[in-house]
């Protein structure tokens, strides 16, 4: 991808997909705190929280308490996941600048996860985009398991692309394919992004990925070469579904970046306080991260 002129805006969603999934609960302030760690080593899109149940996700409690102590500046976005009208509300009287929709691609993983049919989930959605936008807010919308679900198996590609062309339809202003559950494989990244973004008109399409089997920074850098134009990774490889089986982290963002500015690929993240943000959040954990370069550090040679 060297002198191609490749760009991607990469979306942080360690403070909402990162701390989800973890058996540590974080108090509000204490997120906000490293939204702004996040956006302070360079990330400017940062998803900072879900207005979701407490009940459901207890470590998504006090979103409106996290978005009030975020530092707010033009060139930070704080995005906030919704799943429902009320959650919606909840997002925007929080002054998120963005909102990111999501719901999964098949029947059984709908119901689970939301609630509802997959027609249903989709039909809403379309909804909250319109009620979104005409607060005058921008909407992303992810497809959940678009690489395989974990109680329906693989999912028909063209299922997929009649939803990219369904949310481009509704007015999404991007819209992302997730690999929810970590199976996908360069093959399919192949296969659908070109397709995704023929349906998607003049659209970015993004990729949220997992590295459940080790296979998310292939299929990244696939993604990269065939046009996508975001990508979504967790600082220190946090995360999951708390409805997925066996739902393991994202790609983190630290790897990811070192992965691409090697390729040539700026991000302007500083990747030395990145590090550093991965690490003091271990800390406040209270357990090893997943991710790789936080560990080893970025390459300086012996005796450099």
């Amino acid at each position: 991808m060297r002198g191609r002129g490749v760009e991607v805006t990469l979306y942080e969603v360690g403070p909402r997909d990162g701390l989800q999934n973890d058996n540590a609960t974080l108090p509000p302030p204490v997120r906000a705190e490293l939204c702004d760690r996040l956006a302070a080593a360079g990330l400017r899109r940062i998803e900072a929280g879900s207005f979701v149940s407490a009940t459901r996700v207890p470590q998504m409690a006090g979103a409106e308490e996290v978005f009030a102590g975020l530092h707010h500046d033009p060139s930070r976005t704080f995005a906030a996941l919704v799943l429902n009208r009320r959650g919606l509300e909840r997002a925007l009287a929080a002054g998120a600048d963005e909102i990111h929709l999501a719901y999964p691609l098949t029947d059984t993983f709908a119901r689970r996860n939301q609630n509802m049919t997959l027609e249903d989930a989709a039909s809403t959605t379309a909804q909250m985009i319109s009620d979104a936008q005409a607060a005058g807010v921008p909407v992303t919308a992810t497809l959940g398991a678009s690489f395989g679900c974990p109680f329906e198996g693989p999912v028909d590609p063209g299922v997929v692309i009649d939803h990219v062309e369904r949310m481009a339809g509704a007015g999404a202003d991007a819209i992302v394919l997730a690999d929810t559950i970590g199976v996908g494989v360069p093959a399919q990244v192949r296969r659908l992004v070109p397709a995704a973004i023929a349906a998607a008109g003049p659209r970015p399409i993004g990729l949220h990925l997992h590295n459940t089997r080790n296979t998310g920074y292939a299929n990244a850098i696939v993604g990269l070469e065939h046009g996508v134009g975001i990508l979504d990774a967790s600082v220190g490889g946090l995360g999951g579904c708390p409805f997925a089986p066996r739902a393991s982290g994202n790609i983190a963002t630290e790897d990811l970046v070192y992965l691409l500015e090697g390729e040539g690929v700026k991000t302007g993240v500083d990747l030395d306080d990145l590090i550093s943000v991965a690490d003091w959040l271990a800390a406040q954990l209270g357990h090893e991260l997943s991710g790789l370069v936080h560990r080893a550090g970025p390459f300086i040679p012996i005796g450099g």
